[in-house]
């Protein structure tokens, strides 16, 4: 498997974020995929190597696509235009099965490259600070509607990114590298992690060991310019402050140090560093709004021999079962299960050797209206002799929540050459509309999404559906998509009726994406846009030959203008209505 991962961060400076990846990276590769990273750098020799990487259609572990810009919530900058060619190069470069990104809730590569690809997506939520973008609600459901995984690495982020974007979330381990952080023999070393604006409980554990002689006090800040508490003249020979913002520098101390008090907001990979290098952790339940427990709780295990050494022991076997190789296994297990999303592409010789080579072309609408749906006024045996008059030789009578005008509509196209497919466009409880093709009786609206589906797969219809992403009228929202996707026999690339192409091409790109059987139609609800949405596709006797000719059929976009179609349709309703 092809595997590109995508951080919003400096490659080239040490990053919480950075270390997941590059631990996830190093265990995907241990078993057997191929995996490149995606980042910017701030080293000459990385961005040397990248661009050459590009010019070149070499893979490479790491490639720099430009330089780090600043990235924060607060951030206002867009990514360099020759940045965001790069990346687009990249990801086309590679074929990659599946794209991971990072924090995709910043203005960053990883937002870019999740908006950009066409392969598996999957995003990574690491901190609630990185939320905040896009702030247009329509452009996080864009991007929700191309992800195809959501991640947290704890369940607090689950919550938050639950808010912001929506969705099914599995939570991983930050995961740690449990051979760079072994227990060695300890020392009565107290290692309390400071964050900003959380002084409290580096306070509280310096008052503590005023009543622990043999006692040290290591303050580890994980950033640099985090300010630190008073340190009492008495205790100072014990308190050293420490700047450790990798790994490595990270466990050469924690490796040897007995107990480890962490941020009240801190970072979970390095609890998780120092449970696996074997320390006893004062956290105890309530620190969050009583930050002084957790000098009690530190004083107590500095204490009790027994009590620190079992705390100890605990840690690290939670902690050897959160490593990056678990974490990978993890990732390959979701990335495989994802794959199956996909509908298998037919082999070349079976596109040449075309089933229904032997029947004549057509022009099928797939989605149109009548008098019997409440919005709309065409008469059955007009629409009839129009849609011969305009060539069509197939139509899909599918009436909003109603089944007479495709009934009405066969009987008129009894003995003639026009064939109508018998349709309803069914209104859900929540998630939008749904099109049951080849139908024999009506089906009530109001019904789930999934329950919608069922009644059209009970008559032995297909479940064609229209418009997926018309943001200006109720549609399934993301997981539902992609949680019925293998229930979505014919996905509609082109409605005539959508006032933005955008919404068109944006289904035209995820049919590509999964390999989903295409369809279009024009949702005419008057005579004059019949046939403005069709296919050129082979005729057809039956629902089973019907998919096969989709299989090789050509969408024809025949658009009229929307504004005068519209114009004909309210001028139709106030006729109505003075009736």
């Amino acid at each position: 498997m092809r595997v590109c991962l995508v951080t919003p961060f400096a490659w080239s400076q040490p990053h919480d974020v950075n270390e997941h990846v590059a631990g996830v990276a190093g265990a995907l590769r241990s078993l057997g995929h191929e995996v490149t990273v995606i980042a910017p750098s701030t080293r000459a020799g990385d961005l040397l190597a990248g661009r050459r990487a590009l010019l070149r259609g070499e893979q490479a572990d790491v490639i720099a696509v430009g330089p780090a810009i600043p990235v924060s919530r607060r951030s206002q900058l867009g990514v360099p235009v020759g940045v965001q060619a790069n990346l687009r190069q990249a990801l086309v470069q590679g074929a990659f099965d599946v794209v991971h990104g990072f924090e995709p809730g910043l203005p960053s590569l990883s937002y870019l490259a999740l908006r950009e690809t066409d392969a598996l997506a999957v995003a990574t939520f690491v901190s609630a600070n990185r939320l905040g973008y896009p702030p247009a609600r329509s452009q996080r459901e864009k991007l929700l509607g191309r992800l195809d995984a959501l991640i947290a690495l704890s369940e607090p982020m689950r919550e938050a990114a639950e808010e912001r974007f929506p969705g099914d979330y599995r939570v991983l381990s930050p995961g740690v590298d449990a051979d760079l952080f072994s227990p060695a023999a300890k020392r009565q070393r107290i290692v309390v992690e400071l964050r900003p604006n959380e002084r409290e409980v580096a306070r509280g554990v310096l008052h503590a060991v005023r009543e622990l002689p043999d006692w040290e006090v290591v303050l580890l800040r994980t950033r640099p310019l985090i300010g630190r508490p008073a340190i009492p003249r008495d205790r100072a020979a014990r308190v050293r402050l420490r700047t450790a913002r990798d790994a490595a520098s990270r466990a050469e101390l924690l490796n040897e140090t007995a107990i480890f008090v962490p941020g009240l907001e801190g970072l979970r990979r390095v609890t998780l560093e120092a449970a696996a290098a074997g320390c006893a952790i004062a956290r105890p339940r309530g620190v969050e709004l009583q930050p002084e427990l957790a000098a009690a709780a530190a004083a107590r295990l500095a204490e009790d021999d027994r009590l620190r050494e079992r705390e100890a022991t605990s840690a690290r076997a939670a902690a050897e079962q959160q490593t990056f190789e678990h974490v990978g296994r993890e990732l390959e297990a979701m990335y495989t299960a994802l794959g199956s999303r996909r509908r298998h592409r037919r082999a070349e010789s079976q596109v040449r050797r075309e089933p229904l080579a032997d029947r004549p072309f057509i022009l099928a609408d797939l989605h149109m209206h009548t008098s019997w749906s409440h919005d709309c006024s065409i008469d059955a045996a007009e629409l009839v002799d129009h849609a011969e008059s305009e060539g069509l030789g197939a139509i899909a009578v599918t009436d909003h929540n109603v089944f007479g005008g495709a009934l009405e509509t066969a009987d008129e196209a009894r003995g003639r050459q026009l064939v109508v497919i018998p349709g309803e466009e069914v209104k859900t409880d929540d998630q939008g509309e749904v099109i049951g093709l080849f139908l024999e009786r009506e089906i009530q609206r109001g019904l789930s999404f999934g329950d919608a589906i069922a009644a059209i797969r009970e008559q032995g219809g297909l479940v064609y559906l229209p418009h997926p992403f018309d943001r200006l009228h109720a549609i399934p929202d993301p997981r539902t998509l992609h949680r019925h996707l293998a229930d979505i026999d014919v996905l509609e690339v082109y409605n005539a009726r959508l006032l933005f192409e955008a919404f068109n091409d944006e289904a035209l790109r995820f049919a590509r994406k999964y390999n989903l059987t295409m369809g279009a139609g024009s949702d005419a609800h008057v005579l004059q846009g019949v046939g403005t949405g069709a296919l050129r596709m082979r005729a057809f006797a039956d629902p089973e030959e019907f998919l096969i000719s989709l299989r090789t059929a050509e969408v024809l976009r025949r658009p009229k203008s929307l504004a005068y179609l519209q114009s004909l349709k309210w001028v139709a309703q106030v006729k109505e209505r003075v009736r």
